[in-house]
């Protein structure tokens, strides 16, 4: 039996998305791989995207960020709830090393839970992470209320990834120093075939209308300046969200008979944020995308550079999306030319595969 344990962060759903397509070229090279998934990442996300045989084990794997809304991370709270994730330290470490010694996988793969890391050390099993960013980069940026000691907490993340035995470095990602072995691959995108004319004929679109998709990722957005973007006559919106009543420029793309992927691999443009996903899919795609800046994550300026270098970005302000300023921006990344720079081939995922499939071919664990 070849068994994969796989440590997924819960923050959003971006880990999930770079872990699903490694796992899937690791299952074309071991067709009896299982893979046992630990993560709050809720089932419904992998049905449909996972092909071998899978499980989920719910077990929170860190914190990541607690936000107020994508664009928006609530700092102290963030603050809070890793101080209470590391208070109870040592009982998470025995639990994940009791149950990996049950479970007894080749190789555990964090994406990026440092907890999963350390435990799979202590239970004697190789680790590998998964990484375009670490959560010890993340929190660097953030200052720590007096009564929390940040210094301590991202000292002791820090000691967690420096057992790695390997680190698979996604491209773009910062730099990571933390590590003893890494490896850089390839970008990690899987763009889903495009469903453009369906699109068109099912939204009853005009010639002259642009479809833009609006989506953020897996923290969701709940509201838009609707009433002022009706007047964009030129676009029809596909929020990834709800939507008013009687709205003649909106539609909620989960009324729609596509999925997310195919929806992004279909639209004219892009609204979203600089996360990993959906901005090196848009590259690979060579569409258009707007994006809305935090300006505090680790990754943010790599996957900024990332599309500049290689696709069609225009930059829309925090204000400006706030108050539904749009039209600038979309007509702006409209009459951008195609870099001649070719994009980096989205070899991501088997390149970690090849890497990971040596660990299946050992005798013993």
């Amino acid at each position: 039996m070849s068994l994969i344990w796989a440590a997924i962060s819960g923050h959003g759903f971006g880990h999930a998305a770079q872990v699903v397509p490694v796992l899937n070229a690791l299952h074309r090279l071991l067709p009896d791989l299982r893979v046992l998934l630990r993560t709050a990442v809720p089932p419904s996300f992998f049905k449909d995207r996972l092909v071998p045989s899978w499980d989920v084990s719910p077990v929170l794997q860190d914190i990541g960020c607690i936000q107020n809304g994508p664009l928006k991370i609530d700092i102290e709270a963030t603050w809070r709830e890793h101080h209470r994730f590391h208070s109870s330290w040592e009982d998470r470490l025995q639990t994940e090393i009791e149950a990996m010694k049950t479970a007894r996988p080749n190789v555990v793969l964090a994406d990026t839970p440092y907890l999963a890391l350390a435990a799979g050390k202590a239970a004697a099993i190789p680790t590998v992470a998964l990484v375009s960013f670490t959560w010890d980069l993340v929190l660097s940026e953030y200052i720590a209320p007096p009564s929390i000691d940040g210094r301590a907490i991202i000292q002791s993340i820090r000691q967690a990834y420096g057992e790695t035995d390997l680190a698979l470095r996604i491209n773009p990602a910062p730099k990571m120093e933390i590590f003893r072995r890494v490896i850089d691959i390839g970008p990690i995108a899987e763009p889903a075939p495009p469903a453009r004319e369906q699109l068109t004929e099912f939204l009853g679109l005009a010639p002259e209308e642009q479809t833009v998709l609006v989506g953020f990722g897996g923290v969701p957005l709940d509201s838009l300046p609707f009433n002022r973007l009706e007047s964009l006559t030129e676009y029809r919106f596909i929020f990834d969200g709800s939507i008013p009543s009687g709205s003649r420029r909106f539609v909620a793309a989960a009324s729609l008979p596509f999925s997310f992927k195919t929806l992004m691999a279909s639209v004219d443009l892009i609204i979203t944020k600089p996360g990993y996903g959906t901005l090196v899919e848009a590259v690979a795609l060579r569409t258009p995308l707007v994006y809305v800046r935090r300006y505090n994550f680790a990754d943010e300026q790599p996957l900024v550079d990332y599309l500049h270098r290689y696709g069609r970005g225009v930059e829309l302000s925090l204000d400006d999306f706030i108050h539904g300023h749009w039209e600038e921006s979309l007509r702006h990344v409209r009459s951008l030319s195609v870099p001649s720079e070719h994009v980096l081939p989205s070899t991501g995922a088997d390149d970690a595969a090849a890497l990971l499939a040596p660990h299946f071919f050992t005798t013993s664990r």
